[in-house]
């Protein structure tokens, strides 16, 4: 039987939290789209996912503008907002108190990257981070139109020198190929990848696993061998299995 699932409202915050229907708490997720756009749909399916799960799991649409038929651009965001919808979970009633963070791909680089800067700047973190393919570095702008078919009137381009992110209103130690210095966060980390990527490269998840190891943390690292930027029906059913696995050890247990 499948269990009954409701949305509520985060107050403040557009869109609703997939949890549930029993009164909770539970524990909180956020999760983080790629360049897909937070319309795409890919978010709320893993939210309904956690949300089956015992989670109360919140896909947060960070692009820039977007629709339901465009992707938005991922230019000049402000991961604040991120932290600001971290501690917005936190707090709801319907939470207990403990929240993870989950990105995938551009989502992955912000997961990692908001969490890198909000320990070094004393900010609030999420408890556990998991990503799906990021990248180790920090890239440039992403503009959704540049996706439209080629000959489309509407199709544009992008400068990929432009800044993806901004950090408390600056650009400061944001350019493209900066590394992101997960390595600063103490916490339960949980990196997984296809050995076959070619969006980001898989060495992207490998100098991750490297730094951190070397930095003396112990990430949870799953390579899928011969899989690309997205895994196939067998590999994204076991690497989900892992991901919730992974958020309950870490968001429920004592």
């Amino acid at each position: 039987m499948v269990p009954a699932m409701i949305q509520r409202e985060l107050p403040g915050w557009d869109g609703g939290v997939w949890m549930p229907a029993e009164a909770g708490p539970f524990p909180g997720l956020v999760l983080l789209h790629g360049s897909d756009g937070g319309w795409s749909g890919w978010s709320d399916r893993d939210a309904v996912f956690f949300a089956g799960h015992g989670f109360a799991a919140y896909p947060l649409r960070y692009s820039i503008g977007g629709s339901p038929w465009v992707a938005g651009d991922i230019r000049d965001v402000a991961p604040d907002r991120t932290v600001a919808c971290l501690e917005a979970m936190r707090a709801a009633p319907f939470c207990s108190g403990r929240v993870g963070l989950f990105g995938v791909s551009r989502g992955g680089e912000h997961a990692l990257l908001v969490t890198a800067l909000a320990v070094r700047d004393g900010a609030a973190t999420a408890d556990a981070v998991a990503v799906h393919a990021p990248s180790d570095v920090v890239c440039g702008a992403f503009v959704g139109a540049s996706a439209r078919d080629i000959d489309d009137p509407a199709r544009s381009t992008w400068d990929p020198a432009d800044l993806a992110w901004t950090w408390r209103g600056r650009a400061d130690g944001l350019l493209p190929a900066t590394p992101i210095e997960i390595e600063r966060f103490p916490g339960p980390l949980f990196v997984s990848y296809g050995s076959a990527d070619q969006v980001w490269s898989a060495e992207c998840s490998r100098r991750l696993e490297r730094r951190l190891l070397a930095a003396g943390r112990t990430p949870e690292i799953h390579c899928y061998d011969g899989q690309g930027h997205g895994l196939d029906i067998d590999a994204g059913n076991t690497n989900m299995a892992r991901l919730l696995d992974f958020f309950v050890r870490h968001l429920t247990e004592t």
